[in-house]
């Protein structure tokens, strides 16, 4: 059976440009791949039959000697180093073929092509962590942050030379960043060990910065925090992170809030807790008293008689405003009923006689109670 054409193979005109050739071979190898075509049995031959006419076509010499001579060219010893019947070639093979392809084919699988080298680095992202009060978390701040950092070396200008001069394409890999094997059937690519994957090398490293291009330095920010943070909220700073390597762009700086405990308030979400303790003549005969408020002022709560500890009673509005709304949560009191200590003689009599009334269900305890209120506001003046 006689040979296809390696035009018509790939399916291009004789005139067409090496990229041409290149996009027809990557489109017939995705179309004819045996994985993809495992219940057509005739894949696997075309797909080995477009690699053969790639690896003539690809090469300026063995294309134009099949422009000349067509298969001749090498059969019977014309040409020694060109494909084999069957399809393997002689010097680079199947495998030398489909590396071309080998990223077109498992990019989506291993992340994408990279492209040709990576040129200069993206900078480190960092991470600040911020404390912060309660009454600043409420009320919001700008703050003035010190950060220790990389950043671009103002002696080169980031591009790692001395006097600012082009780095020089790297020898090992042409430029590319990268070197391939072949092993077998397949071709692995790894970074180039001489450039590190930059594709460039530096003939005079710049002597402030060492060729990093990037110089250590603590930076001040001025950062916003605002009204409604608490522990856990990120703030993102778009391009304040590590300045990138040779000139790369820097990366971003990540401000983690921690909001301190406070002596009084207890906070949850939008909402504060706190206990409130109140005097046992207040607890049961009711009254008027002021509470603190986080925005630093005082608000009046009417203590209903008989009240008992544990008790809560809400300010509403009084809590935190949310981060993102700006409505403000409630406040929640818990009353706290104090026991008096430290009695007079005095004091632990009436006591005593209140609580011999208490058991008599006298109707006189009220008045009672009333006269020992008295005398309780008399010992407090």
């Amino acid at each position: 059976m006689s040979k296809r054409d390696y035009y018509d193979v790939l399916g291009v005109s004789k005139g067409a440009s090496a990229d041409e050739i290149k996009k027809a071979y990557r489109q017939k190898a995705k179309e004819l791949h045996p994985d993809r075509n495992k219940d057509n049995p005739e894949a696997e031959g075309k797909f080995k039959e477009a690699n053969e006419a790639y690896e003539v076509l690809k090469d300026a010499d063995k294309k134009a000697a099949y422009d000349r001579f067509g298969h001749a060219a090498f059969e019977g010893g014309m040409g020694g180093g060109g494909p084999r019947p069957g399809g393997m070639g002689g010097n680079g093979d199947f495998a030398s073929a489909f590396s071309d392809v080998f990223d077109d084919l498992f990019g989506d699988f291993m992340g994408g092509r990279q492209g040709g080298r990576q040129r200069a680095a993206r900078g480190a992202d960092l991470r600040y962590n911020l404390r912060v009060t309660l009454e600043e978390a409420y009320n919001g701040l700008q703050k003035t942050i010190n950060v220790p950092t990389s950043v671009q070396c103002g002696s080169c200008k980031g591009s790692g030379s001395e006097g600012g001069a082009e780095p020089t394409t790297c020898p090992t890999c042409s430029g590319m960043g990268k070197v391939r094997a072949t092993q077998g059937f397949f071709t692995v690519e790894r970074t180039c060990p001489t450039c590190s994957g930059l594709g460039q090398m530096i003939k005079n490293p710049c002597k402030t910065c060492g060729g990093n291009g990037r110089v250590h330095k603590d930076r001040a920010l001025s950062v916003n925090i605002p009204a409604g943070v608490e522990t856990g909220t990120r703030i993102r700073l778009a391009g304040e992170g590590e300045a990138g390597m040779r000139g790369g762009p820097p990366g971003d700086l990540y401000i983690f809030i921690e909001v301190e405990k406070h002596r009084i308030f207890e906070r949850e979400g939008v909402e504060l807790h706190c206990r409130v303790p109140v005097s046992m003549i207040a607890a049961a005969l009711g009254g008027d008293i002021e509470v603190p408020t986080i925005d630093g002022g005082r608000s009046r709560v009417k203590i209903p008689a008989g009240s008992q500890s544990g008790r809560q009673m809400r300010l509403r509005g009084k809590g935190m405003p949310a981060l993102r709304g700006g409505n403000h949560g409630d406040m929640f009191i818990e009353l706290a009923v104090e026991t008096p200590v430290n009695l007079t003689s005095r004091q632990k009599e009436l006591l005593r006689e209140f609580e011999d009334l208490s058991e008599d269900n006298n109707p006189e305890a009220s008045s009672f109670f009333s006269s020992v209120k008295n005398f309780w506001d008399s010992m407090k003046g």
